[in-house]
């Protein structure tokens, strides 16, 4: 969904098939999906939990910070898309948060 609403996400990307359904695409979705369940796993303290992770994106793949929001759009939509009868106003508000704080976090190193 990001590749599809942000093309120019896809830059970071140059090496990868970009094809949906694509292993490499598979691959790294499930690593984000992985970050965001050890962010969740560690709510107490996201920061030292995502921190490899942080350092990463800001000082070697110099992935613009912008990014992470827009990513974690497209995670709030997928969600309202794939579980609707879930995804009520209070579950929105509460992703929303959760997925604010994880940008956050993975912007900490740019500062």
């Amino acid at each position: 969904r990001l590749f599809l609403s942000y093309p120019q996400t896809k830059t970071y990307f140059p090496h990868f098939d970009l094809h949906p359904g694509s292993a490499q695409l598979q691959a790294h979705g499930s690593k984000v999906v992985a970050a965001v369940g050890d962010a969740a796993k560690n709510i107490d303290n996201i920061s030292a939990a995502l921190s490899k992770l942080s350092e990463l994106h800001a000082y070697i793949l110099r992935v613009d910070p912008v990014n992470f929001k827009l990513l974690s759009h497209c995670l709030l939509v997928t969600l309202a898309a794939r579980f609707p009868a879930d995804f009520t106003a209070e579950a929105h508000a509460a992703w929303d948060k959760f997925l604010s704080v994880v940008s956050s976090v993975l912007t900490e190193k740019y500062r």
